[in-house]
């Protein structure tokens, strides 16, 4: 598709049923490129590369985050697959992953232009993790420093604007559900694994205001062991949110469930193992992209 839109949508609005559909494709070639990695068959190698060659020549970025956050198994299968596809495949998905990187560079940076007042939380919740998340993805996958250093700038600056001194998020204050504090931290850590290769220490990484990435993930922990519990949304002051309990979307009522920070602890214990305790009780194993990705 040439373009990709779930975000503030429910089932069976606009393009969302497509644009779920479609994005399939970002883990489908994620396992293949695992499956050439693993074994070889160069069946898998012309999957990656047919596919990639899809999308790159297709999709011309929206830079909505929430919308293109799945690309990251786009950029993990390039990555495996990046020096065995034709070169043309190569140029174009580069081509593209410059342009989300350049992009969501200029995008974030639009909030500290003084003609234009931050008026939205979207400049510092969930969606400038994903934004950062997705330009270290990129930048990590062209292998360009100079990126790399933007990238590092700016999770700097997300962590000063989300990370509250106790550790708690944004998103939690605004949503008063920790489905979406997971949702913040995710990406956040997903991105710390990419930069730590080019010898950035983002979990430890400490903003101006004294807060840091780990401070965030210790705060959610006493939930994700259970020992304290959270009745979801109640107080959110979103009211998008309201309508997915109305629409019966799942997960949007109750109680939070713990297993849904798994993720986020597998990734958390590759920054950390004192994390893998925690990660393992959630989950006996990471998700098998993980688990390949990092030799887990």
């Amino acid at each position: 598709m040439e373009r990709l839109h779930t975000e503030g949508t429910l089932p069976h609005e606009g393009i969302y049923d497509e644009s779920v559909r479609s994005a399939r494709d970002f883990a489908v070639m994620r396992d293949a490129a695992f499956a050439w990695r693993i074994t070889g068959d160069k069946r898998y190698l012309d999957q990656v590369d047919r596919f990639l060659k899809a999308w790159s020549s297709t999709y011309q970025p929206s830079f909505n985050p929430i919308d293109e956050t799945k690309f990251d198994g786009l950029i993990q299968a390039y990555v495996l697959a990046r020096d065995d596809l034709t070169p043309g495949t190569r140029q174009a998905t580069q081509a593209l992953l410059r342009t989300f990187a350049d992009g969501y560079i200029a995008h974030s940076d639009k909030r500290n232009d003084p003609g234009k007042p931050r008026t939205s939380l979207t400049w510092v919740n969930n969606w400038q993790s994903h934004r950062v998340k997705l330009l270290t993805l990129a930048a990590s996958a062209v292998q360009d420093k100079g990126l790399m250093s933007e990238a590092n700038r700016l999770f700097r600056q997300q962590i000063a604007d989300n990370v509250r001194m106790n550790g708690s998020v944004e998103d939690f204050e605004d949503r008063d559900a920790l489905h979406y504090v997971v949702y913040d931290l995710e990406p956040l850590t997903m991105a710390a694994i990419a930069a730590r290769p080019y010898g950035y220490d983002w979990l430890n990484l400490q903003a101006h205001t004294g807060a840091n990435l780990a401070s965030a993930i210790k705060w959610l922990a006493p939930y994700a062991t259970g020992n304290r519990s959270h009745e979801e949304y109640v107080h959110t002051h979103v009211a998008f949110d309201k309508k997915r309990a109305d629409a019966g979307v799942p997960g949007f009522v109750g109680q939070w469930e713990p297993k849904s920070a798994a993720t986020l602890y597998w990734q958390a214990s590759l920054l950390d193992p004192a994390y893998r305790d925690l990660a393992q009780k959630l989950s006996a194993s990471p998700p098998d992209w993980l688990a390949l990705c990092t030799g887990l």
